[in-house]
Parts: structure tokens; sequence; C-alpha cells
């Protein structure tokens, strides 16, 4: 595959002008740039410039609110809601981080309901942001049926991502953002693009036949991992990013979309806790270190998430290979 060298600077630049170029504001642009660029800085290709058509074309057909003006409101005293008003939810997410932290803190748990928005964005960003200020955090979202319920073989869940951090005292966060389904979509995208296979637990044909072909899994359905358990993950986040919040359900949003391809419409629930404010405010980090200190001592371990502190530490110097096929079609857009 023939590819460009692009340094994050270049990189940012890039998606900024296209989205700026497209109807977005400054605000919005910069924040879904930012983003992307961090994703693209920790080698994280799938959420990276890859979603940059994405958001570029939501904004241009008026499906997304590129100059989105997110409002936050108290709903009760632990509880947020913020309306992304129709834009995207990096900047929603970036208007709502401090209420959301200092409600946190104030009552020792807090939740933050979403709506109103896209998410197509990196999950752990948002939730690493948490573990920064010393918090705990959790956050679902929904997306577009890709997903068969368990026995099933017709798309009904989203591929339903959910995020989690644990703060540490001098080293990174503890972070994990994982699909309940056994592949994030984008992956699947971009084997279909690239010509690879996907593993046989990835999906199934249209006709429920099964496959490595990512095109059949694309036009047929995708399953959760680990089977059932991974699918009654995917339903609980859309309870809990859906009908608990009243927003869509993976369903809902694609009849939303009417067909036209567009970003998936839908809500995110996110929750900080405090674990100094829940019984061992002076050891709860040091314990969570006596965890990780045995995870590690098994040759072979690793943490959830240190590849992407690792490769965040290289890619300033080092850059990015962006696929030229995908530089040529966001230079298109422009």
């Amino acid at each position: 595959m023939s590819t460009i060298h692009l340094s994050l600077e270049e990189a940012h630049s890039l998606a900024m002008d296209c989205l700026l170029k497209n109807g977005c504001d400054e605000a919005n642009a910069r924040a879904a740039a930012d983003r992307m660029i961090q994703a693209e800085g920790d080698l994280c290709h799938s959420h990276g410039l890859f979603r940059l058509p994405w958001y570029a074309g939501a904004v241009k057909s008026g499906r997304a609110n590129g100059k989105a003006k997110p409002r936050v409101e108290q709903l009760a005293p632990a509880v947020i809601r913020v309306d992304g008003d129709g834009g995207f939810a990096p900047l929603a997410q970036e208007i709502a981080h401090q209420p959301l932290v200092d409600c946190a803190r104030e009552n020792g748990i807090a939740s933050m309901a979403l709506v109103n928005m896209f998410h197509i964005a990196a999950m752990w960003p948002e939730v690493e942001k948490l573990a920064m200020e010393g918090l705990c955090g959790f956050a679902f979202t929904a997306s577009y049926p890709y997903v068969a319920p368990a026995g099933g073989s017709k798309p009904l869940y989203g591929t339903n991502p959910m995020g989690f951090s644990w703060p540490r005292k001098d080293k990174p966060p503890l972070v994990f953002d994982q699909a309940s389904a056994a592949m994030a979509r984008g992956e699947i995208m971009i084997a279909a693009r690239d010509g690879h296979s996907v593993p046989e637990t990835a999906g199934i044909g249209p006709d429920g036949e099964a496959t490595t072909d990512p095109n059949v899994v694309l036009e047929g359905a995708q399953l959760g991992f680990g089977g059932y358990k991974g699918a009654a993950l995917a339903m609980m986040v859309e309870l809990l990013a859906g009908a608990m919040i009243g927003e869509f359900l993976s369903i809902e949003s694609a009849e939303d979309d009417g067909g036209k391809g567009g970003p998936p419409k839908g809500g995110e629930l996110m929750i900080a806790i405090d674990p100094a404010r829940h019984g061992d405010p002076e050891g709860f980090l040091a314990r969570g270190e006596t965890l990780f200190e045995a995870i590690l001592e098994q040759e072979g371990t690793r943490l959830p998430g240190a590849r992407r502190f690792i490769n965040r530490q290289k890619t300033p110097e080092t850059g990015i290979e962006v696929p030229r096929s995908l530089h040529e079609s966001i230079l298109a857009l422009m």
C-alpha cells in the first residue's frame, strides 16, 4: 500500500483545513482535529484521519452542526446533561469536562449524559482525561446496528464501545477502550480497504455464514466478543447510552440516518468516580499498583493501553504514515 509521511502538525493542519472548508467553525474543527490526531499519535489509525471524510461529509450534508454550541445542565446533585447541539462529541466533552470533574469531587461520584450529538471518535481520550484528574472514569456509547444479538444473524446492536480509566501516581493512567464487538467497525473497514482477512470470530455473512472476508462481514453482521458475553455487554450499552438518557438505540439511529451513510447520531453516558471519597483515600493508588505489579510479573503481559503511551512518545518525532488513497480523498474534499 502506497503511503505518504506526515508530521503530527501537518496531519492536524490537514484535518483543520478540511473541516473548516466543509462548514465547521474554529472551535468545532479544532476539537475534532485534536481528537483525530491524538489517535494518530497513538498509532490507532482507525480513529484518526480515517474518520475525517465522515466528519467533513456529515457537516457538508447538513446532518451534523459544524457550528454547534453545546450546553451543560445540572439535573441533580450528581447528574449532568449536555446537549451537543447536533455537533460532534469532542467539543461537548471538552466543555463538560470540568463540570463533571467538579461534580465527582463534590459528591464522590457523578454521571453525565451527552445527547443530541455524533460520537465517532476514540473513547480513551475522554476517560484518560478524567484519570489525569485523579478520578476513575467510565464511558459508553452506541452507534449504528452492526452486531447481531446472541444466536441471531441480523445487525441489531452497535459495536458499542466502553472506556475505563484508573489514575496512577507519577505514571500514565491505566486506560482501556474496547468495543463490545469482537472487532471495532473501523478495523474491519481498514482490513477491507487493505485486502486483509479478519478472524472468523469477527462476524458473519448476510445469511449467517462463517467468513474471514471483511467485505462479507460488512454486508452481514458483526459478532460480540466472547459470543453471548459480548452481545450482553452490547445490550447493556444500548440501555445505558440510549434508553436511560432518552437517546437513540442503534436501530433508531439507523432509521434517523435514512440510508444516507452519515455518522450515527446518539448519546453517551460518562461516569466519574473519586476513589479518594470511597473509604481508602491514602491507599487506593498503592493498592492498584499491587495489582499492576502482579500482572506484569508474568511473562508476556502488559497493562491495557500501554502501547499507546509508548507510541505517543515516538510519533512527535517520527510522524505518521497515511495511505495515499486516504490523503487524496481528503484533498478532494477541499
